[in-house]
């Protein structure tokens, strides 16, 4: 009986309280979600405004148009959110009081690029979102036929010159050309090429080197182009336009200007030499005048026929000797 009287109080109690949940549950259900009940928070470190609170509060009531907590499907509005192009992640949730939460995560741009003449942001993970028409974030500007695959590799070298002073200072933008990468800068109207995003630090090392013990006492008008893509060596490429570089490059010129005189010098010392050989040749093969000497001197005579019977043909021609420096 006791066991009996134990199992009915249990049954009892179970259907009291699940009358008391489903209780609360229709009446947590009819509770209206007000704006004052909603609550935006955007939790990204850098703050963006590419996403607005208004967009959002407009996005929860069209997904529940009648208001009702128990309407409200929060699997959908979390993925609505999430299809927003500018954001990276939605938490949407409910407390017991019946408030809406939404924690959503934007995407902070790390560089717009310029490509086939659109534009676009692209984040730290390498994906592409489109730019904003009520925001404008400040960020490096990066111009060329950059791949998909790069936008990774560039995120980590743009990252890397915002986190460092020298090179914060001197680069405001990159470009593509080809294949190969150039930083742009704000002093002067040189560029620095530094072919493929590998070895990054290494490249701008060389570079910081370069103007720290250099370029500082230089005008920065004199370049148009400074390389470090190759290993442990700077080339630079100076600036037609620049008036101190005029002798420079004239000299230059001049240099150039003496490669053809040189390659006609020595078609000359060419020719010099047929010449002499061909008059070697008539004169070896003109037969010798007879001697009018007296028999008494045999012994000379031939001598001279035995030169004058070698012929021609078997001489070797000399061979010219050229040098171009």
């Amino acid at each position: 009986m006791k066991n009996k009287y134990r199992i009915l109080k249990i049954v009892v109690t179970v259907i009291l309280l699940g009358f008391l949940l489903s209780f609360s549950l229709k009446r947590f259900g009819r509770q209206s979600i007000t704006d004052n009940k909603i609550s935006v928070k955007m939790n990204e470190k850098t703050p963006v405004y590419f996403v607005d609170e208004k967009d959002i509060r407009e996005i929860v009531k069209k997904e529940n148009p009648s208001g009702k907590v128990g309407d409200l499907n929060i699997p959908a509005l979390e993925k609505k959110i999430n299809a927003l192009p500018a954001v990276d992640s939605a938490n949407v949730y409910l407390n017991l009081n019946g408030k809406l939460n939404l924690d959503i995560k934007q995407r902070v741009p790390v560089f717009r690029l310029n490509k086939d003449g659109k534009d676009f942001y692209v984040d730290e993970k390498g994906i592409e979102f489109p730019i904003s028409k009520t925001y404008s974030h400040p960020c490096m500007l990066v111009t060329g036929n950059v791949q998909p695959d790069e936008y990774q590799k560039l995120a980590e070298l743009v990252g890397k010159i915002d986190k460092d002073d020298f090179s914060k200072k001197f680069f405001i933008g990159i470009s593509k050309n080809k294949n190969s990468y150039n930083l742009l800068t704000s002093e002067g109207n040189y560029r620095v090429e530094i072919g493929d995003l590998d070895n990054i630090d290494f490249k701008v090392k060389g570079f910081k080197t370069f103007v720290e013990k250099y370029l500082v006492y230089q005008d920065p008008q004199k370049y148009s182009m400074v390389s470090v893509k190759y290993q442990n060596q700077i080339v630079t490429t100076l600036n037609p336009y620049f008036k101190e570089n005029d002798s420079l490059l004239k000299a230059g010129k001049l240099e150039l200007a003496k490669a053809p005189t040189l390659t006609a010098v020595a078609r000359k010392t060419e020719t010099k030499p047929k010449i002499t050989e061909t008059k070697k040749t008539a004169s070896a093969t003109v037969k010798p005048k007879e001697s009018t000497k007296p028999k008494t001197q045999p012994k000379e005579t031939k001598k001279t026929e035995k030169k004058s019977q070698v012929p021609a043909q078997s001489k070797p021609k000399p061979k010219p000797k050229v040098k171009i420096e």
